[in-house]
């Protein structure tokens, strides 16, 4: 059986509203994309399932628990059963929506380094206005870097736009305080020297396009941008936080505007403001990306927003499929081992 005929191994403990919510996104994914699942949990916690498989798990890593030590610890937790499917040849890829920082232990763990990666990264798609997303890495791996993994984050950045978005050279640069040459911290200043010699960028298909600043993350300024992680998971909180704040401010105002609108006669607003608002909100809506992917290991590991919807866990289990069909974790080695 071929890796695209594999199942998707879904740890089901893990998010905010599980198991409930990864239960329902599997059976969306199945009836929506065709995509099989194993769910990997407490049976007696499932409850009917239906026809989804479920492998047994005992034991659940908390989203508060400190992740290396969970894993290390808990051999039969979801995550780590679930990664487990997924080195073992019977499941294509995982998917969990719970502790972030276990995901990747686990992943790490039990999938292992693709050669050549010093370190995975975290990779997420942020939406931009009528064009392309921009992948911003990392996003929460590794809040202390070395200059010579924003190369790689670069290089692996590039194979995943590439096959995730269908672009033959991203337009990659490094996040920093200016657009100028030489701002930055000294860990950033070196990675700009490294990443501006060019021949990383040469063996990946990359066109590196120089310092970008945070305003520029969801204005199409870039395809891929790369940050230590620390950064990266604030910029990804912020805008997260920012959305929470807006959404509900900008319903408020419409909801005020359109009775005062009806009151003068215009009864029609309210319902002409929103079906232009509303999918606004979807396109830009953290919760809807669906999936971030663990960048460097020898398996597709995609990571979800713990208050993700099912129907977000049922594009996230999709999008995870279509990487192993795709052969991404093969591209993503050619990347930073550069051609042969």
């Amino acid at each position: 059986m071929g890796d695209s005929l594999l199942p998707v191994a879904v740890d089901a403990m893990g998010g905010d509203h599980a198991p409930a919510m990864m239960i329902e996104g599997a059976r969306l994914a199945a009836e929506r994309f065709g995509v099989e699942v194993i769910l990997v949990g407490r049976p007696d916690e499932l409850g009917d399932v239906g026809s989804i498989p479920v492998r047994e798990a005992s034991e659940v890593v908390a989203m508060d628990a400190e992740p290396a030590s969970a894993v290390r610890r808990m051999k039969d937790s979801s995550i780590v059963r679930a990664a487990e499917l997924v080195r073992d040849g019977q499941a294509s890829a995982l998917l969990s929506a719970g502790n972030t920082g276990a995901a990747m232990a686990a992943s790490l763990l039990r999938l292992g380094r693709i050669k050549g990666v010093s370190r995975p990264a975290i990779a997420v798609p942020f939406p931009v206005l009528n064009s392309t997303p921009t992948t911003l890495l990392d996003c929460g791996a590794n809040a202390d870097c070395q200059p010579e993994w924003l190369v790689q984050f670069a290089q692996l950045g590039t194979a995943y736009a590439r096959r995730r978005f269908g672009l033959p050279a991203p337009r990659v640069g490094i996040l920093t305080i200016g657009e100028e040459a030489g701002k930055g911290n000294t860990m950033v200043k070196a990675a700009c020297e490294l990443l501006e010699e060019g021949s990383w960028a040469d063996g990946c298909g990359a066109d590196y396009i120089g310092n970008v600043e945070g305003r520029d993350v969801m204005m199409g300024v870039a395809d891929v941008i790369v940050c230590d992680g620390f950064t990266g998971n604030i910029v990804l909180k912020s805008l997260e936080g920012l959305f929470d704040i807006f959404r509900p401010t900008v319903e408020e105002t419409v909801a005020k505007a359109s009775t005062e609108a009806e009151e003068a006669g215009n009864t029609g607003v309210l319902a002409t403001m929103n079906s232009h608002i509303d999918p606004m909100f979807e396109y830009f809506s953290p919760y809807n990306t669906g999936a971030a992917m663990l960048l460097g290991t020898k398996g597709v590991s995609v990571i979800s927003h713990g208050s993700s919807s099912p129907e977000t866990i049922s594009n996230a289990i999709r999008t995870a499929s279509g990487f192993a069909a795709d052969g991404l974790v093969g591209e993503l080695a050619a990347a930073v081992q550069g051609p042969s």
